[in-house]
């Protein structure tokens, strides 16, 4: 009597025994001489079962331990048309893949429609704690009858809808792997690397949601998206939904001129590292050249004292005394706006803050004091803060109307987060200003221009004008959860 194969979830894997008849499921298979059995990766789960069902093999499938929840949305509006069309994208490309929106599109609302349309047990995973709670207020005014828990920050919950945070989710990624049908990865550009990966890799998750502002990583690794969660389905940038979701705005770039002391001292320590670079035959122009360049400054005294050079001209273009002068004609043009102020390093942070009298965020700002800025400035009490890297994710910073970019790194990510920080719609009339106050004829324009570089992953955008899929958020929806195939 030919016995019917069992498929059991074993530590973020599955264990497929006895090897059914048919020859495709081999293709997702491995044989493991530990316990004589077949074992596949757990992603593997959605094309395992779809290569069997196409085989009409019938197996005993004991690995998925996730529930069809029944969700009654307590928080719904009409949602804009970018998050239908995002919405359809998804579900046209099987409940999986990659939704790209800037800062302040509402990827969170989208998330809540995607669980209206997939009712099952589901894992949300986000960078930061303050993310983490972010999300779970929204779910728990959504689906106030929802079981909705958290994994992360001293709470270790087990529940039907679970928010973590990266870190701890990849700690338990083998005990969670098979209890959630649907993965939502906010800000999934942190899930390639080799920590965070293995929450997408021991997940049988067969419906997953990525979402992000900038999938793009410098090491190459968005690549791996594809895989991990799926294709980008949908894009939009800030300049097409301008005026629509978000607020109209617009980017004015200011340069200023390095003082002739700056100046000197400036070309100086340029031409210092330059000499170094040419005689080490390193090129910064290309690819390997920075990679290059900090290798040789760790072998020889010179190296060193180019390293130092390319630094302290680097602090002199990002902290010339010409852009606190702009600061001052800024926060005076634009009182009583309130105004968000990015730099690149802490000391500037703390400068302008003692010589404006601006309340600081950076990173060792302790919770509690940043809350309490954060909740100020939301009240108006507060019309200007200065920050660092902190508010570029995770964080819900309070409506703004000017950002003024005194320094900031080449990244692309950073800047989009950063412009997002004021492209909140608030009233009908608002009109968001970033201001770029760059240092002319210095390494600060080059930095400048790489941020503004386009997406690659453009390239990978499926067109969604034929979409005729039912959308969840229509109350008329003829959308039937209980046809989904897991």
């Amino acid at each position: 009597m030919v016995r019917t194969p069992t498929l059991r979830f074993d530590r973020g894997t599955l264990i497929l025994h006895p090897p059914p008849r048919g020859r495709g499921w081999i293709d997702h298979a491995t044989w493991d001489d530990r316990i004589e059995r077949f074992r596949i990766p757990a992603h593997c789960y959605r094309p395992l079962l779809e290569t069997l069902r196409r085989e009409q093999i019938t197996v005993n499938d004991q690995a998925s331990d996730f529930a069809a929840l029944e969700l009654t949305p307590r928080l719904t509006f009409k949602p804009y048309a970018h998050q239908s069309e995002a919405l359809a994208a998804w579900q046209q490309n099987r409940w999986q893949g990659v939704v790209v929106l800037p800062t302040a599109a509402g990827k969170t609302y989208l998330a809540q429609l995607a669980l209206q349309a997939i009712p099952r047990s589901t894992l949300i995973t986000v960078p930061t704690l303050d993310l983490m709670h972010q999300w779970y207020a929204h779910l728990e005014t959504a689906f106030p009858d929802a079981d909705i828990g958290l994994l992360g920050g001293g709470s270790r919950d087990r529940t039907d809808i679970l928010v973590a945070t990266y870190d701890s989710a990849a700690i338990h990624a083998e005990s969670l792997g098979n209890r959630y049908g649907l993965l939502v990865c906010d800000e999934c550009h942190h899930l390639p690397s080799d920590f965070n990966r293995v929450i997408a890799e021991y997940a049988i998750a067969p419906y997953r949601l990525g979402l992000t502002a900038t999938p793009d990583r410098a090491d190459g690794r968005h690549a791996d998206l594809d895989q991990l969660l799926g294709p980008v389905v949908y894009q939009k940038t800030a300049a097409e939904l301008s005026g629509q979701a978000l607020a109209p705005y617009q980017i004015v770039q200011l340069k200023v001129s390095l003082s002739d002391l700056e100046r000197r001292r400036y070309q100086a320590l340029i031409q210092q590292r330059n000499d170094f670079l040419q005689e080490a035959r390193i090129w910064l122009s290309s690819p390997e050249g920075w990679q290059r360049f900090i290798a040789a400054s760790a072998r020889s005294q010179t190296g060193r004292r180019a390293m130092l050079a390319h630094r302290e001209a680097k602090n002199i273009a990002l902290g010339t005394a010409g852009k606190l002068k702009v600061l001052e004609d800024l926060l005076a043009q634009h009182y009583p706006d309130r105004t968000i102020i990015f730099t690149n390093d802490n000391a500037t942070v703390y400068k302008i803050s003692h010589d404006f009298l601006i309340p600081a965020i950076t990173h060792q700002t302790p919770v509690k004091e940043r809350r309490e800025v954060l909740q100020n400035f939301r009240t108006g009490d507060y019309k200007t803060i200065v920050v660092s890297h902190v508010l570029n994710e995770g964080v819900d910073v309070p409506e703004a109307r000017v950002a003024i970019l005194l320094s900031g790194s080449g990244s692309t990510r950073e800047y989009i987060q950063r412009l997002g920080r004021v492209l909140r719609k608030g009233d009908g009339n608002k009109m968001a200003i970033l201001y770029e106050v760059i240092a002319e004829a210095t390494t600060d324009e080059n930095i400048a221009r790489r941020r503004k570089q386009p997406s690659r992953s453009r390239d990978n955008i499926y067109s969604t004008a034929q979409v005729q899929l039912p959308l969840a958020a229509e109350s008329q929806s003829s959308w039937n959860s209980e046809d989904l195939p897991y």
